[in-house]
């Protein structure tokens, strides 16, 4: 009987231990309104790959709310308040009884709530080893809400950079004020809306780079990208809801992400094996010839020149004292006006000759192409046929570009790059390749 006694007791120490241990690891990586985090409390998602809790960035007391890399560097990925940050350590981070992920101060004041728009009386967040917060409805064992969706400056994989061109809501990267602030800066960097998917880096709303049109398989005005992460990107496109979105996974380098920088730089980073540090493999901008437009419109920039930015073949300053200068955002203007702008008026020698296409090879073809679906000798035909095609481009997974604006936003490549055929007078043809009209 003593035996017995004794046994019982034995298993039920064992059977209240484990149920112990059995809540407290179901816990450690959710959140729910009975288990709020406090300041200096954090969860670890259930692989051990992220940490979320509160924190102060650099040489900054505010104590903000958001998600980093459990490791040495603690790369922070994502932000909750970070236009208003506490200014002492009583923030608490808990679900709503409207069941919303909100962060409080001391005096119970939200300064940040997940955009959720139904309520919810029964949800529960959980960090996943994706590094997203997702917040779930248990009644229905469904997903309302993810922090992926509201991403801060990181682009990580499994996320959805998008972009809906009916109600012009974009899911897209902002950067930090400075490495300090995680409050919104003055970079963002997403999709555009454009005829041609592509990829830019905003200032202030106003394009700052321009990654190049999408071929579906990477956005061509970058160059020196690894091959081995070529195919990794994956752009989806629904016409018919007018959305796109852009995710990535690099299977051979599956901790790679992009971050922008504060001061608008898209850096690829890749850790470390082993060390929990990061490297940045690729950076853009990272010339002066990346910043959008830097040589203005029929300008073209060249990195390996000591003055990089030059006229087209046929174009020359618009000002020319302040090219001089090293001012080029006026640009350029044609030497001589086109044959087929000016067929009304009587003309003799090479001002009566037609106009012809001079070629250009590996060039970052200039922003607002309009796409076609023609073969590559039905686009020449429309172009040479049509006057207000002034330039046009072929590349094989976008199909015809044409061109009928101010040509901006052009480089020269010496690895990949797109042939770029510009419509010329006759007079300024060069002896090279090229093609006059019929």
């Amino acid at each position: 009987m003593e035996v017995s006694r004794g046994g019982i007791s034995v298993a039920l120490v064992v059977l209240l231990i484990s149920c112990f241990c059995s809540d407290f690891g179901a816990a450690i990586d959710t959140i729910t309104s009975s288990q709020p985090i406090r300041d200096h409390e954090t969860i670890i998602s259930d692989g051990g790959a992220f940490k979320l809790g509160f924190f102060s960035p650099g040489n900054s007391t505010n104590r903000y709310m958001g998600i980093w890399y459990n490791e040495k560097s603690g790369a922070v990925v994502w932000v909750a308040n970070r236009n208003k940050p506490l200014k002492d350590s009583s923030g608490v981070f808990t679900i709503s009884e409207e069941g919303k992920l909100v962060v409080l101060n001391g005096q119970n004041e939200v300064l940040w709530s997940s955009d959720v728009s139904n309520s919810v009386t029964n949800a529960s967040a959980r960090l996943l080893d994706s590094g997203t917060l997702v917040l779930q409805d248990n009644n229905i064992s469904g997903n309302i809400w993810e922090s992926f969706q509201e991403p801060t400056d990181a682009f990580m994989r499994g996320m959805k950079m998008s972009t809906n061109a009916r109600t012009g809501k974009k899911v897209q990267q902002t950067s930090w004020k400075s490495p300090s602030d995680p409050s919104t800066g003055n970079f963002s960097m997403g999709l555009d809306l454009s005829n041609i998917r592509q990829a830019f880096i905003w200032k202030n709303n106003l394009p700052y780079f321009r990654a190049g049109q999408w071929n579906g398989r990477e956005f061509i005005g970058v160059t020196n990208v690894d091959t081995v992460y070529l195919g990794g990107f994956q752009l989806v496109e629904d016409n018919q809801e007018g959305t796109a979105s852009l995710s990535f996974e690099f299977p051979l380098d599956p901790s790679t992400y992009f971050l922008l920088t504060w001061n608008g730089r898209s850096e690829q980073r890749d850790r470390v094996d082993g060390k929990g540090e990061w490297v940045v493999r690729y950076m853009y901008p990272n010339h002066e010839c990346d910043i959008y437009g830097c040589c203005g419109a029929f300008g073209i920039c060249d990195k390996t020149k000591k003055t990089f930015c030059s006229c087209l073949r046929g174009f020359e300053p618009k000002n020319i004292e302040e090219w001089n200068r090293g001012n080029w955002t006026s640009g350029c203007v044609r030497s001589t006006a086109l044959q087929c702008e000016s067929k009304s008026i009587n003309k003799t020698g090479e001002a009566n000759k037609e106009d012809g296409f001079s070629k250009m090879e590996k060039v970052k073809v200039p922003d607002f192409a309009e796409r076609t679906y023609d073969t590559e000798d039905k686009c020449r035909e429309f172009c040479l046929s049509n006057c207000s095609c002034i330039a046009y481009a072929y590349a094989v997974g976008i199909g015809c570009m044409q061109w009928r604006e101010n040509l901006t936003d052009i480089q020269q490549f010496y690895s990949k790059g797109t042939d770029f055929y510009i419509r010329l007078a006759h007079s300024e043809l060069d002896k090279g390749e090229y093609f006059l009209l019929d």
